[in-house]
């Protein structure tokens, strides 16, 4: 399945159009050595959370926006070769020391192996999600949000991933292991749907949430109170650049 790198990243609200200029002269960078798919995806519908939340996360300000993001590699193999690429690449290190419009100290990410991986990218909206699941229980939780990708297929969602800790470091500031609380024994999935936009999405959920037959029977293989959630609008998508490109009209 898909190999990931994760990002949540604080993001001052006036530098948006910056945080995309800058996105998008990196993606032709990184596609060269490796990423198959970047997404940037812009605060639209986060909640605050009692414990945990995408705020709390990366300590934002007042100001700050949040930015959901990943990046997709066939393996971790191929992730790992990038990443050496892009230590020695003097374009993406020219790119990477020029000033950034958000604080990268406060930024976390981290290498994640899909466990659930269902449809296809492509629409302009994404719901994100921050679990915590004991490594124990990893299987109990595979099969259970299984299950759920197909309910979010049904409803329309383009796709749905599940992806599993597995290159997650634990940060000076901020990290994702912080951002959930977790503890001993814990590891921490990132996950993500793919709608095709956001009133598809809250028509979704509506139903969703209406369906007595999909409330969770029995315990559950995570603690709830400590995941958070949130949608975002999605600013750049490389996969839909190279099928608009691949598409595009050929002019005279």
């Amino acid at each position: 399945m898909t190999y990931f790198e994760g990002f949540v990243v604080p993001v001052p609200e006036g530098n948006k159009d910056a945080y995309l200029k800058h996105a998008a002269n990196f993606a032709p960078l990184i596609r060269e050595v490796g990423v198959q798919r970047m997404v940037e995806s812009w605060e639209s519908d986060v909640p605050e959370g009692k414990l945990t939340d995408f705020r709390k996360a990366v300590d934002a300000k007042p100001d700050e926006k949040i930015v959901f993001s990943w990046f997709e590699y066939p393996n971790r193999q191929a992730r790992d070769a990038t990443n050496e690429k892009f230590m020695s690449d003097p374009q993406i290190a020219e790119a990477a020391g020029k000033e950034m419009p958000f604080d990268g100290k406060r930024m976390v990410m981290g290498g994640f192996d899909a466990i659930v991986e269902e449809g296809s990218g492509g629409g302009s909206y994404t719901d994100g999600f921050v679990v915590p699941v004991p490594e124990g229980k990893r299987e109990a939780y595979r099969e259970l949000a299984s299950k759920m990708a197909k309910v979010f297929r049904q409803h329309g969602a383009t796709r749905v991933v599940e992806a599993f800790s597995d290159d997650v470091a634990h940060g000076k500031v901020t990290d994702f292991y912080r951002a959930v609380k977790a503890e001993d024994g814990e590891g921490v999935v990132f996950s993500f749907i793919e709608w095709p936009d956001k009133a598809a999405r809250d028509e979704a959920w509506k139903a969703i949430m209406a369906d007595e037959s999909l409330r969770p029977q029995g315990e559950t293989p995570f603690d709830g109170k400590r995941m958070f959630w949130g949608g975002f609008e999605k600013i750049l998508d490389t996969a839909q650049q190279q099928t608009q490109q691949t598409t595009a009209p050929v002019t005279a």
